[in-house]
């Protein structure tokens, strides 16, 4: 008898240990970049949105809508290097659409992504609640997390075509998660779609969204996510979060690939969607900015604050980046936030001498050197970019 109480209580001490350890506390340092929440960059991004018009493909409206989506990730930091535009057809179209896509590579799991996704195209009128609303949550997001060091990369990625049957979101799927040489690490794809409110209402509520869909391998996972994003809400938001399923928008084409999901998606749900009096004065856009501030304090959580590197010294050199780090063969360059299309690279051993030298012209956001011939040791690998140097020490394991 009391070796069975013996061993119950060993289980129940394991089990609460594990559950302190691990559980989600404040965390004053994602508090601090969650205030710098703007209301007014949300109303004046929700009012460029609406004056932009239907968005819908083949419309002019809609490449408008992208090329002001490109200025605004341009504004906030990001470069056209950290760009990619994902152009496709669909159903008998000869209309071009295109995905944004916008890359900010992790220190710890660069080859790990964080996605943050919304869809940017309407039909039956502007979209502001669907999905204007999530379009400038997911900016907001973007221009604070631009100048912070995450663990993990986040992809912020726009998507057209949504409305015609989530044509977009299934082209990156087919295409460039399942077409990249390995599959495309996914940690998690957080969808914000219509979130918006209602005008008049008392919108202190967002919905939270879990996979519950066939195929159930990653349902579990999806459950644990959501109910950290449930979590996020009430510490870095003044809303109330309601725990619901996913269905019907982008996240949905990651899901039937076996991706691990969540979302946020307006509790109360407007009754103007799909019509031109989706607009602006038929939404709460203070509760656009709340909805905004629990997706930052999300991705933070998500993508881990980095902690480890000074936000000044990571933006005085340009987010550059050396990965795997120690390496034993190959390393890989990140440019960061570096403008200059071209760059060179110097190795430099203990003794103060140039082992390589290595330039490269029109320099993607990733490239890549070979060191498998070098000795082992601690290396110092110099890029240099016009005036630019910034020097970082490696191991070449």
């Amino acid at each position: 008898m009391r070796l069975f109480q013996l061993r119950f209580f060993i289980i129940f001490f394991l089990l609460f240990f594990c559950n302190i350890t691990h559980s989600q506390t404040f965390n004053a340092s994602y508090a601090a970049i969650v205030n710098q929440c703007s209301s007014s960059n949300i109303l004046t991004n929700l009012t460029e949105y609406e004056a932009l018009g239907l968005k819908r493909r083949g419309t002019v409206s809609l490449e408008n809508t992208f090329t002001w989506l490109k200025n605004k990730y341009l504004s906030y930091g990001y470069t056209t290097s950290q760009m990619v535009e994902d152009s496709y057809t669909y159903q008998g179209s000869q209309a071009v659409c295109k995905n944004l896509i916008v890359t900010k590579i992790g220190t710890l799991y660069p080859n790990k992504f964080v996605i943050i996704d919304g869809h940017y195209d309407s039909i039956g009128g502007t979209g502001t609640n669907d999905n204007g609303s999530g379009v400038v949550s997911i900016l907001e997001v973007a221009r604070l997390l631009q100048n912070v060091p995450t663990e993990y990369s986040i992809k912020f990625i726009n998507f057209s075509g949504e409305e015609d049957g989530l044509a977009g979101s299934q082209h990156y799927v087919s295409t460039i998660v399942n077409g990249t040489t390995p599959k495309m690490d996914i940690r998690l794809l957080f969808n914000i779609d219509e979130v918006g409110g209602v005008a008049g209402m008392v919108n202190n509520t967002i919905t939270c969204e879990r996979d519950t869909s066939s195929p159930t391998s990653n349902n579990a996972a999806s459950n644990t996510f959501t109910n950290e994003l449930i979590t996020c809400v009430g510490l870095y938001s003044p809303l109330n979060a309601l725990l619901s399923y996913a269905y019907a928008s982008d996240y949905m084409s990651f899901q039937s690939n076996n991706e691990v999901i969540t979302g946020f998606f307006e509790t109360n749900e407007t009754t103007h969607k799909h019509t031109a009096t989706d607009l602006l004065i038929n939404m709460d856009p203070n509760y656009v900015y709340n909805v905004a501030k629990a997706a930052i304090g999300s991705m933070l959580h998500f993508s881990i604050l980095d902690t480890s590197l000074d936000s000044n010294s990571y933006q005085s050199d340009f987010q550059v980046g050396f990965f795997p780090n120690p390496t034993k063969s190959f390393l890989n360059i990140n440019k960061g936030t570096l403008i200059a299309a071209d760059y060179s690279i110097k190795l430099i051993d203990l003794q103060g001498k140039t082992v390589l030298f290595q330039t490269f012209q029109k320099a993607k956001q990733i490239e890549q050197i070979n060191l498998s011939d070098f000795e082992k040791g601690i290396y110092l690998v110099v890029l240099e970019s016009n005036d630019k140097k910034i020097t970082k020490k490696i191991i070449v394991d």
